[in-house]
């Protein structure tokens, strides 16, 4: 696997793969890999004859307060992982390539980027599509893929990839969750054990969730105050929502698009899952 730190070293390799006629799929990360992770760059390998990794902790995402100096870092064991994974390149840029000395554009996808995650973290979405934006060009693929558990980001990828006509695809991978339900994240790896176990209030929501929309009789308001209730019993709730997967507005009613949308605070830790209230959700 080729370690490769800068975007012209990048483009001039990206160059020389699409002049030979092969394919590129991309996985942005920010690093510190789990499982989740790796799925990613196995769903990458079945599309594409090359697969590049990105590790990156975007400090443009980050908001004031925010963990970017405390956010989990592993580089040579997530290099191991990706070797492991047949990744044909890492790119690691630091902070001053991507943002070199002078740089002031943003991209922006506006609508998108105001409910959720974004009305409590300002400026987030910005900084994730600004960088992905500069990832798309700097490395030219033809598919990239990202994970189900950021479904916010995925909905505001795929909006900007239409909106400025990049012919890449977009491939959303299910959420990777551990054995008792707790999706996979890096962030995990600040929780004490005690509120690991608080953190299973997430995904135990989940099912509840379900299993109101599943008999048909509770209004979507309905639901997420049952939901909210039981997670503030041993949590803190950022948010609790039932939205449309196309536009991320508030559902009226349940149907196939409806997605269930947490976001809950562990101790210190803010955690985030989702669901699709009319299917299964393992475990």
């Amino acid at each position: 696997m080729k370690i490769l730190r800068t975007g012209a070293e990048m483009s001039a390799w990206s160059n020389g793969r699409l002049a030979a006629g092969e394919s590129i799929a991309l996985v942005p990360t920010m690093g510190f890999f789990h499982a989740g992770h790796l799925a990613l760059m196995a769903a990458a390998k079945q599309r594409a004859a090359q697969v590049v990794v990105t590790l990156f902790v975007n400090p443009a995402q980050f908001g004031k307060n925010e963990d970017l100096d405390s956010y989990p870092r592993n580089f040579a064991g997530d290099c191991q992982l990706a070797v492991q994974e047949g990744v044909t390149v890492m790119f690691a840029p630091s902070p001053a390539e991507m943002y070199p000395p002078g740089f002031q554009s943003r991209v922006e996808v506006t609508k998108l980027s105001l409910p959720l995650c974004g009305a409590d973290r300002p400026g987030h979405f910005a900084g994730v599509t600004t960088v992905v934006a500069k990832l798309f060009n700097i490395i030219k693929p033809q598919y990239a893929v990202f994970g189900e558990k950021d479904f916010q980001q995925l909905a505001i990828i795929r909006q900007m990839v239409k909106d400025l006509n990049w012919e890449i695809e977009i491939i959303g991978h299910p959420i990777v969750r551990e054995a008792d339900g707790l999706a996979m994240s890096s962030r995990n790896s600040y929780l004490s054990r005690a509120d690991r176990q608080t953190a299973l209030c997430l995904s135990r929501s989940l099912r509840l969730g379900r299993q109101l929309a599943s008999r048909g009789k509770e209004t979507p308001a309905e639901i997420v105050t049952s939901i909210k209730k039981n997670i503030s019993a041993v949590a803190s709730v950022d948010y609790v929502n039932i939205i449309q997967a196309d536009t991320l507005a508030d559902s009226s009613e349940i149907n196939q698009e409806s997605i269930l949308a947490l976001a809950v605070k562990v101790g210190q830790t803010r955690l985030i899952d989702n669901c699709r209230l009319l299917s299964s959700l393992t475990p």
